[in-house]
């Protein structure tokens, strides 16, 4: 969710908002990048809630957000992943579904595109393969990589064996009814670890994008790198979550702290 945050007005929990009469399609409406895809808001939810029965308008929405993150790293990766992030963040006023749409890099992305995308917010070519190794938990909608082809046997270079099982899964024509769920790491779906570059050495990932990492020398050696060099990538990825939690941070009177992590004061 930080990654979804954080391409869009910046690290400052846009992606949190509600729809509002006066604001019906905020970021998290955002079809496909953000419905029906992302969960999790209640936890943020529960924490602002107890953040604010114990120092009621000390931290943001957005730092919260950032916190959980590097929890949540720190959990799936059974302590291999650990970073500290600074706090100090503001919550945004400004939330738009377009805007998502807009700066989130869709799965569909190749290699040139996704680099672009990257370095619009910052990051190099290095943060882009070490970010991608987050999609090792987690699952998607069939929908993604369904419409993008990535099933077709003529012209894909996915793993036979793992398209065969998602035909199983998926539907030819997946839609608002019929969109089931499959794990993005088939290996270690539970697991945040650096078993995604294995899967992309074995053409065994859902997505484009995925798959895009072997479109050059410099981010096909940097994917190799993380697939054997133990320790290599959980090193890189806590480097790579701090700096992106720093994009666009708005601080001071260009943002507030909300009481509640879905409205705006």
């Amino acid at each position: 969710m930080l990654f979804h945050d954080c391409f869009v007005e910046g690290c400052d929990a846009s992606v949190l908002l509600d729809p509002t009469p006066a604001n019906p399609q905020p970021e998290k409406l955002a079809v496909p990048p953000n419905f029906p895809s992302l969960h999790g808001f209640e936890v943020i939810d529960a924490a602002k809630a107890a953040l604010e029965a114990a120092c009621p308008g000390n931290v943001s929405c957005a730092d919260v957000l950032a916190f959980a993150a590097r929890d949540a790293s720190a959990v799936l990766s059974s302590g291999n992943v650990n970073f500290t992030v600074p706090a100090g963040r503001r919550d945004g006023h400004v939330s738009n579904s377009s805007d998502a749409l807009q700066f989130l890099p869709p799965p569909s992305f190749n290699h040139s595109e996704l680099t672009a995308s990257f370095a619009a917010k910052g990051l190099d070519v290095d943060d882009l393969v070490v970010l991608s190794g987050a999609h090792t938990v987690g699952r998607s909608h069939c929908s993604p990589f369904v419409s993008d082809g990535r099933l077709n046997a003529s012209t894909s270079d996915m793993n036979p064996g793992l398209a065969a099982q998602l035909r199983q899964v998926c539907p030819a024509n997946p839609n608002a009814t019929n969109d089931p769920t499959v794990a993005q790491d088939v290996v270690t779906p539970f697991r945040l670890d650096n078993q995604y570059y294995r899967n992309v050495l074995n053409h065994s990932v859902l997505f484009t994008s995925d798959a895009a990492l072997l479109r050059s020398v410099r981010t096909t050696a940097s994917v190799v790198m993380n697939a054997f060099v133990p320790g290599l990538w959980e090193q890189k990825f806590a480097k790579a979550m701090v700096k992106m939690a720093g994009i666009e941070v708005k601080t001071g009177a260009n943002g507030e702290i909300r009481r509640n992590c879905w409205v705006v004061n």
